[in-house]
């Protein structure tokens, strides 16, 4: 159980040690790449949480992990992960990489507008996906699947 004042780096060590499980829930094609997995986009070092590749849609996968709410910034940052991946790391023949946004909490509106007019497939939710293309969709694990997964219980701020 995670504690009031945990850090993203609790939320993805608590998620790494049920990897195997959640790869199973994940659904079939997803395979692990690695978890801060590195990135150097000219002389800077940036790092993405979880990266998966899923070999039926022959792309590859990001997962950022948030322990608070969603920010419109964090749309920003998944863009530039995709697209230095696509730069860097796509094969020649994969398809563009998807990026999931999980979050502690949204707004819609918020998430709404953040996501408007990129045209990046990026998922944004407490455990729920975006508007993505039927493709992809029926290939990434469902909403329940994900929240019965990744429910990693949270304390809630108002326990001591």
């Amino acid at each position: 159980m995670l504690k009031q004042g945990a850090k993203e780096r609790d939320l993805q060590n608590a998620l790494l040690e049920k990897l195997r499980d959640f790869l199973v829930e994940l659904g079939n094609g997803f395979a692990f790449m690695g978890s801060e997995y590195p990135l150097r986009v000219s002389d800077q070092d940036f790092f993405l949480d979880l990266l998966f590749y899923h070999y039926r849609l022959r792309c590859l996968v990001v997962i950022d992990l948030k322990i608070g709410e969603f920010k419109p910034e964090d749309a920003g940052k998944m863009n530039f992960y995709l697209s230095a991946l696509d730069a860097q790391v796509k094969h020649s023949d994969d398809r563009p990489s998807v990026g999931i946004i999980l979050c502690k909490s949204k707004d819609r509106l918020i998430a709404d507008y953040a996501l408007a007019n990129l045209n990046r497939a990026i998922g944004v939710s407490t455990y729920q996906l975006g508007d993505l293309p039927l493709e992809i969709q029926s290939e990434l694990p469902t909403v329940e699947q994900l929240q019965q997964v990744l429910e990693i219980p949270i304390a809630n701020e108002t326990e001591g």
